[in-house]
Formats: structure tokens, C-alpha cells, sequence
């Protein structure tokens, strides 16, 4: 006798139905471009304060007694703190459950940590005297400590704020690829203003007579511009990172209905939660182990790259007003005030670097095409900083060789400044250093996502 199969289905059963699997959380929305434009207008007030930084604060160690060869071990903390603060905050910043959201409290707390860190530096001096410093012999050991604190503050405060912006920048984007790329241009672009700036800034001979009371007895005309120099980046980047937050509202985010990637699948099955991650430093070391030969190469490179980048990047402003222009921070009077030119004209030959960074980069692609491919002129970039390094030493050799004084009344020898074709022709390295500068910054970058996407990772 044949079952209907229609009357089947309409008879109880004892096992419970199927459930249906959850449907995927649609794709994030995108925000309007005027809200990504101020979140990466930030940006400008961050590069500001890194262009005093690479431009002035290596001569001005050397104003406060710190010796010359320890000046690197200052800036020792750059690096160290972005291996340490910038994956440790966007570790934490993913899963900051903050009624503010994700991003926004990093953001603040990093503009006010920059805010109290330049404040330090700025009155480094003023601070030292006030603790007992004496006024016109060096070195200044009290000065030193409160800068060497500041110092160290502003970098892991600015290693602190710069990953939560783009973070920030990638989750107002969405899924729209176009906006992720325009967010990350705007973000570049606002980075070559914040430059343009700070070092226009840097090279600006009486910007302390805009707040005259810079200038006490600690602090000299040198370092009253320099104080000055740090209250514009103080306005600017507060300025700036109120607006944004102000303008721009986070919704609070919960690990229950927190994003899943593609990546996270794996972790599931194994019963790994958002609500209890992996420890940070294991998750770390798992990634490095799983690394294929490629990304060896590029990591390995890279960090060449930039073995060769930090000494020009630290002592650039120095080399010009120590071997250019022939002055020394520690000398008469009459050599002081030759340093302290160098050191604007180095300035200066920053701006014209951060000009020419920032139209190769909007000119990368039409180059990688040009030559055969983004490895191809990553290659051919590393040899023009090779080349471009090395002029460094014929150009000194050239300012040794024409060095010029002026006898003065009593007999005493005054040096001169270089001749206009030495000082042209350190100008034109600063600005032809753009070149490689723009692809060191965006290349790498590129080639870590081709290298992650072919092997799986996203």
C-alpha cells in the first residue's frame, strides 16, 4: 500500500526541526565624506608635531648638553613604542566596549597625552632652572630629565593616536573599497600639510615675537621659536580632534554583536569567542610563525629600508648647520648663530622633502606602471636613497673645502655661511629624498596586502 507522502508530512514527530542557519550581518554602511575628511584631517595636527620633532629637536638635545652621540639613544623610544603602543592600543581599541566607541576615547586620550608631552619639552629649560639648573653652563641635568620624560610621552602618545585614526577611518569607510582608498589619500594628504607646515614653521626666524613671552632667561631666541612652534602643534592638533570627535559619533560596540571576519571561522569551531581573545603577544607570535618566504623578504628588506632612513631622518637639520654650514651648538656665540641657520635652512629643505613626497604619492601608480611594477621601482627607489646618501658626504666634503670667515674688529675670525651653490645643492638632496620617501611609505604596504591576499589571509 503506497504512503502519501502529503498526509506524511503532516504527522507529528518527536525530533525537533532543523535551525536555520544565521543569516551573514549585511556589510557595514559607509559614512559621508565629509565625516572621513575630518577624522583624517587629524592627521595634519599628528604630522605637525613629527615635523618639529625631525627638524628641531635633535640641535636642541644638543642646547640642553645632551652629548652628540647620545641624541640617538634618545630617539630610541620612536621605535620601541611603535612596536609596543601602536599593537597593543588597536589590540584593545577592537574590543573597547566604551558607551563613546571603539575609537574616539584612544583618540582623545592620545591629543591629550601630545598636548602635555609638548608642554614638557617646550619648557624643558624654563622647568631645569626653576629645579636648579644653572643658566649659562651646560649641560643642563634637570632640563635633560624633564625632556628626556616629555619626550618619551609624545612618542607613545602619538603611536597611541595615529592607529585608532585610521582605525577609525577604515570603520567609517564600510565596505566601500572607493571610500577606503580615498580615506587613506585624505589621510597621506593631511600628513604632507601637517609636514609643509611644521617644517615651514621650523624654518620661521621670529615666530617667538608672536608670543613674547617665550623668550626668558632659560630660553634663548632658538628655543622661544621652538616654544612657540609647540604651541601652534598644541592648538592645531586640539583643535582639530575635537571637531572630529564632536562631528563625528561612534555607535558603542558589544562582543555579541560585534563584526566576524572571514578569518575568525577557525576559531569558532574551536570554540573561541570575542568575548575571550587570544593573549595578545601569543596571537602575535602564532602570525610570525605562519609567515610565508615572501613576507620574510618584504619584512627583512623593509628593515634595511629603514636602517638606512634613521640616521638621515634623525640628524638631518643637525648635518646642515654642523657640516654644511660649519656652526656648532656648542661653541662662541658666532658659531651658535651659524648653527642655528643650518638648522632653519634644514628645516626648510624638509618642506621642499614633504612637497615632493606629497606629489610622488598621489603619482605612485603612474610610476609603478611606468617602470614594470611596484617591486620593480621599490628597487629602483632603494638605490636613489643609496645614491642620495652618499652625496651627503660629497656635499660635506664640498662645504669643508669652501669653508669662509670674516675678520672682524680686534682680529677675531667669524665663519660665513656656505656658498649659495653648497647650500643649493643640499636643498635640491633634501627635496629629491621625497622620492624614495613617498614609495617607502606606501609600497611596503602594498605588497604586505598582495602577499596576505595570495595567502589567504585578507
Amino acid at each position: 500500500m503506497e504512503t502519501d507522502p502529503t498526509k506524511e508530512s503532516k504527522l507529528p514527530s518527536s525530533e525537533p526541526l532543523p535551525t536555520p542557519p544565521p543569516l551573514a550581518p549585511p556589510p557595514p554602511a559607509s559614512s559621508k565624506l565629509r565625516k572621513i575628511v575630518m577624522v583624517a584631517s587629524i592627521a595634519a595636527g599628528i604630522q605637525f608635531g613629527w615635523a618639529l620633532q625631525l627638524s628641531l629637536l635633535t640641535p636642541y638635545v644638543q642646547l640642553l648638553g645632551i652629548p652628540h652621540t647620545w641624541a640617538a639613544f634618545i630617539w630610541l623610544c620612536g621605535p620601541i613604542s611603535g612596536m609596543l603602543v601602536q599593537p597593543i592600543v588597536g589590540y584593545h581599541s577592537d574590543r573597547c566596549t566604551s558607551r563613546f566607541g571603539r575609537r574616539r576615547p584612544f583618540i582623545a586620550g592620545g591629543a591629550l597625552a601630545v598636548a602635555v608631552a609638548v608642554f614638557l619639552i617646550g619648557y624643558a629649560a624654563d622647568l631645569g632652572q626653576l629645579s636648579g639648573d644653572p643658566v649659562a653652563k651646560s649641560p643642563k641635568p634637570r632640563a635633560i630629565a624633564v625632556f628626556v620624560v616629555g619626550f618619551w610621552i609624545l612618542d607613545v602618545a602619538n603611536n597611541m593616536l595615529q592607529g585608532p585614526c585610521r582605525a577609525l577611518l577604515a570603520d567609517l569607510s564600510g565596505a566601500n573599497q572607493k571610500k577606503t582608498r580615498i580615506a587613506n589619500a585624505l589621510y597621506s594628504f593631511f600628513m604632507a600639510v601637517g609636514n609643509v607646515l611644521g617644517f615651514a614653521a621650523g624654518s620661521y626666524t621670529h615666530l617667538y615675537k608672536i608670543f613674547p613671552f617665550t623668550k626668558t632667561k632659560a630660553c634663548d631666541v632658538y628655543r622661544a621659536n621652538l616654544k612657540s612652534c609647540f604651541f601652534i602643534s598644541i592648538v592645531l592638533l586640539l583643535t582639530l580632534t575635537v571637531l572630529a570627535l564632536i562631528y563625528v559619533r561612534e555607535k558603542p560596540w558589544s562582543p555579541e554583536r560585534g563584526n566576524t571576519a572571514a578569518g575568525d571561522e577557525e576559531e569558532e569551531d574551536e570554540g573561541a569567542s570575542e568575548s575571550s581573545p587570544m593573549p595578545f603577544f601569543s596571537e602575535i607570535f602564532a602570525s610570525l610563525k605562519n609567515l610565508r618566504k615572501p613576507m620574510w623578504t618584504l619584512l627583512l628588506v623593509t628593515c634595511l629600508n629603514w636602517v638606512a632612513w634613521f640616521p638621515f631622518l634623525l640628524f638631518d637639520t643637525d648635518w646642515m648647520g654642523r657640516e654644511v654650514y660649519g656652526g656648532d651648538s656648542n661653541g662662541n656665540p658666532d658659531q651658535v648663530r651659524l648653527y642655528d641657520r643650518g638648522v632653519r635652512a634644514g628645516a626648510l629643505g624638509l618642506m621642499l622633502n614633504s612637497v615632493v613626497l606629497g606629489f610622488t604619492s598621489l603619482g605612485v601608480e603612474v610610476l609603478a606602471r611606468a617602470v614594470g611594477g611596484v617591486k620593480r621601482l621599490w628597487g629602483i627607489v632603494n638605490f636613489i636613497l643609496s645614491f642620495c646618501l652618499f652625496m651627503t658626504i660629497l656635499i660635506t666634503k664640498m662645504a669643508e673645502s669652501h669653508r669662509r670667515f670674516a675678520t672682524v674688529g680686534g682680529g677675531a675670525t667669524v665663519p660665513l655661511p656656505p656658498p649659495g651653490d653648497v647650500k643649493a645643492g643640499a636643498l635640491a638632496l633634501f627635496a629629491v629624498m621625497g622620492v624614495p620617501q613617498a614609495i617607502t611609505y606606501s609600497i611596503p604596504f602594498a605588497l604586505a596586502s598582495i602577499f596576505c591576499n595570495t595567502a589567504g589571509a585578507g
